[in-house]
């Protein structure tokens, strides 16, 4: 049904297309109406005739085999009477209407052929929208005490996938994210996007300290990635109230919005290597533990955000438009965000981008929950801070 589903999509993209230029289809027989009237005006000694051969020819680019077949036949109709009203020599009729023939037959294959391909092509993008959805989950709007949104473009924007990635799940020791980019693009750059966050989501769960997932993550990337491969990645956890761990990997660094409105950008104290490349250098990660209370925010983003390059050769200024745009609702935010950026280079992204950006909501914003008759554990917080803020999902762009 999944599948069903996603070929659906595709074909109310295609029919969507073609609503959006409704003389598409009937361009064919408006350039058979142009030969005829051409002929016609050209009067004696002047044969448009062997032009009507266009209409069957462009019909196989928009319309199907019945199509082509329906247009080759009104041509061959038109030719016909055309020829006996200026009296074209039969020897030339004939040589027309068969080439005509012809040429409505070969459409008319082609115009099949078209039509297998852009069913498999469908399945292709099916196959990939599943793989998506499959490998970066739908992020919920609100994960433990935290509000959250994600934006995510890939530069295929045919394939819908890329090397980027993101994840962010409720753990027994808090909520973890992570947010990466591999090296490379194509299916090896997913594959290994792949690897990374099936071994995140296991390690998140299973240890306690963040460095300890760090770890594996690295193991793991060691004994599978070649020599050259690396993934550049920022892991980050709350493992108690108004602290925030963060780990960064050669990554670009986030972006601290306190709640007076104030940015900071959190350089890594001691630069390590990106994931797979730590045996090369003996450099390890630090452990970097922030203030993150009521009202704060972070953004995690790729550096196909902050490289994004407009007409005029210049990169997109994120921290402005991050000071533009930054407000209560994380997807309001990165709905603008996604959108200046799109805008800065002219629709289309060069490079894959992901946006992530978690808030604290402040103790208005959420909903006490009724206390508990047997009390709670460190992990179980039942601040008003803490609570889940009821609020819609948001979207994964």
């Amino acid at each position: 049904m999944s599948q069903a589903r996603h070929q659906g999509g595709a074909h109310r993209r295609t029919r969507a297309f073609r609503s959006r230029v409704p003389l598409l289809p009937a361009l064919p027989v408006l350039v058979v109406a142009a030969v005829v009237l051409g002929d016609l005006v050209g009067g004696a000694g002047t044969s448009w005739l062997p032009l009507l051969a266009a209409g069957p020819a462009l019909a196989a680019t928009t319309n199907g085999p019945r199509g082509v077949l329906c247009v080759g036949l009104l041509a061959g109709a038109v030719a016909a009477t055309l020829g006996d009203l200026k009296g074209v020599p039969s020897r030339e009729l004939a040589a027309v209407l068969s080439a005509l023939a012809a040429v409505t037959l070969a459409s008319g294959l082609a115009s099949a052929l078209r039509e297998r391909r852009e069913r498999v092509l469908d399945a292709v993008r099916s196959v990939a929208e599943t793989a998506q959805h499959a490998l970066l989950s739908p992020v919920p709007a609100t994960v433990g005490p935290f509000q959250v949104a994600v934006r995510y473009s890939a530069a295929a924007a045919e394939a819908r996938i890329g090397g980027d990635l993101y994840a962010l799940i409720p753990t027994p020791y808090g909520v973890r994210l992570i947010v990466g980019d591999v090296r490379g693009k194509g299916l090896p750059a997913v594959g290994t996007a792949a690897l990374v966050l099936g071994v995140f989501r296991e390690a998140a769960y299973d240890e306690p300290d963040l460095l300890a997932v760090v770890d594996r993550i690295e193991r793991s990337l060691a004994r599978n990635l070649g020599a050259d491969d690396f993934v550049t990645a920022v892991v980050a956890g709350y493992p108690r109230t108004g602290q925030l761990e963060v780990v960064n990997c050669g990554h670009a660094p986030p972006i601290l919005v306190t709640a007076s409105g104030a940015l900071v950008t959190v350089e890594p104290t001691h630069p390590a290597p990106p994931l797979g490349l730590r045996a090369l250098t003996g450099h390890t990660p630090d452990l970097q533990v922030l203030p993150f209370t009521d009202g704060d925010q972070l953004l995690l983003y790729t550096d196909g955000v902050t490289e994004a390059r407009d007409r005029g050769r210049d990169f997109y200024p994120l921290h402005e438009g991050l000071a533009r745009h930054a407000g209560d609702e994380p997807s309001h935010t990165l709905d603008a965000l996604h959108d200046e950026l799109l805008a800065h280079v002219g629709g289309r992204l060069h490079d894959d981008a992901a946006l992530l950006l978690i808030r604290k909501p402040t103790v208005r914003e959420v909903v006490v929950p009724e206390p508990s008759a047997g009390g709670t554990t460190d992990n179980a917080v039942t601040t008003a801070s803490e609570a889940a803020v009821t609020r819609p999902k948001a979207r994964s762009g």
